[in-house]
């Protein structure tokens, strides 16, 4: 006892020291903690409805996500805004009598309904009187959001708009980054013309293994993707052909800030919900990702501000209690669960990586729509701790580190078999990073 209680007390004397360093007045430090009028809102920024192919409406799917201790939410509906009148047949409804049912026990006196038997019609409510119900200042927020859903040849290329006013229609393009590329101007252009906040992000990069690590290096005006998502049908792990979605980061970490001059991109983890009856590995369900965003008060302003000052992490079961960064390096403290223990990794790449790729090729030799084979010098792992606090300092040779925490409880409802709780930092940019834009 009195041994391990020794090492507990090193290691967070040297946790402190390494903190100092980092926090030294000389340095551009950053502490992601609550205090001093920050605090940690919890928020799911993919979430399908009746509105396009959710099985739930949209009263019942915020309630869920209120209930679960959210302080925000994104409703990302298919290619519209839930803004207009629409009536829908609750037996052709995806979610059927089982949805209905529990949305006239849950709010019985605000159904609107009309005929009967087969027939039976619910008015889908609109996201403005959804809001009006829920929203609580600094308790809990609906915002507004679109998953424009556009395509090249048969990839699916999916652009979620955070708080947009207007649905945005899928812009098109002659090749999978021009695509891309065309639906993320298209969101800045009304962000532009309406003075509104609101950001553009990449969605499931491996569904149907769409988007190529390549696709996404060059794409200006986009910061974020979807490092996690929770649908069963994405792929985040890839296969032995196509990259995982962290592998994919990485290879745009690297190049972006090695080669292409352009900002970081950064990593959010998502529900994708459309399924909120069942849950299981088949469903899409909810509460499985999501990001940690530290802002100063609960508007759709104030976090799309920190998302995009990279004030935020992903998780799909770990919290921290704070994350610092600084030019000198990062700091990363978990806010343990009692029985868990966790593993932070420091992963990044030098800047004199080796850029070599053999792009892999088929039974008949035809090259495949993939990410190629890169080096193992891009998304090293520089350090690995296993406590529930670790610093990185830097060397001065690295484009960016971001951090990895993995606890050795598996997640509870996994869209993957055998995922394990995690939780991703977003990546500090080194000193040998080129960043012009």
């Amino acid at each position: 006892m009195h041994r391990l209680l020794s090492v507990a007390i090193a290691t967070l004397t040297l946790f402190i020291a390494a903190l100092a360093v980092l926090l030294a007045p000389s340095t551009d430090a950053e502490e992601l903690r609550a205090g001093g009028g920050l605090r940690w809102y919890r928020g799911n920024m993919h979430t399908h409805s009746h509105w396009s192919d959710g099985d739930d409406y949209l009263e019942s799917i915020a309630d869920w996500y209120q209930q679960a201790g959210y302080q925000f939410l994104v409703f990302t509906d298919h290619n519209v805004l839930p803004n207009t009148e629409r009536w829908v047949i609750v037996d052709r409804t995806k979610g059927k009598r089982r949805a209905y049912d529990k949305l006239k026990a849950r709010f019985p006196d605000w159904v609107e309904e009309r005929g009967e038997g087969e027939e039976l019609e619910v008015r889908l409510r609109t996201f403005q009187e959804v809001a009006e119900r829920f929203n609580r200042p600094e308790e809990y927020l609906l915002i507004q959001g679109e998953e424009i859903s556009d395509s090249y040849n048969r990839y699916p290329i999916h652009i979620n708009a955070s708080n947009v006013e207007e649905a945005i229609p899928p812009m098109k393009g002659n090749s999978v980054q021009e695509t891309i590329q065309n639906n993320v101007d298209a969101v800045i252009a009304q962000r532009e013309r309406t003075g509104r906040p609101m950001i553009p992000h990449l969605n499931h990069p491996n569904f149907g293994y769409a988007v190529r690590a390549e696709d996404l290096m060059p794409i200006r005006g986009e910061k974020f993707f979807e490092v996690y998502n929770g649908h069963p049908s994405v792929h985040n792990h890839g296969d032995h052909v196509h990259a995982s979605t962290e592998r994919i980061w990485d290879l745009v970490l690297a190049f972006r800030l090695g080669e292409l001059g352009l900002p970081v991109m950064y990593g959010l983890a998502t529900d994708d919900g459309h399924d909120y009856h069942d849950h299981g590995p088949k469903e899409a369900s909810p509460g499985r990702g999501w990001v940690q965003v530290l802002a100063s008060e609960l508007s759709p302003a104030a976090l799309i501000e920190a998302l995009e000052a990279g004030r935020f992490y992903a998780s799909s079961g770990v919290n921290l209690k704070s994350v610092v960064s600084s030019p000198r390096g990062l700091a990363v403290e978990v806010d343990p669960v009692p029985g868990e223990s966790y593993t932070i990794e420091f992963i990044g790449t030098k800047k004199d990586f080796d850029r070599a790729s053999t792009p892999p090729v088929d039974d008949k030799g035809e090259p495949v729509h993939t990410t190629g084979h890169y080096s193992s010098d891009i998304g090293q792992v520089f350090a690995t701790v296993r406590d529930t606090r670790a610093t990185y300092t830097f060397r001065g040779d690295e484009l960016y580190v971001r951090a990895r925490i993995t606890s050795d409880a598996k997640h509870p409802d996994p869209s993957e078999p055998d995922d394990f709780k995690q939780a991703w930092c977003q990546p500090v940019v080194g000193t040998a990073a080129i960043v012009s834009e």
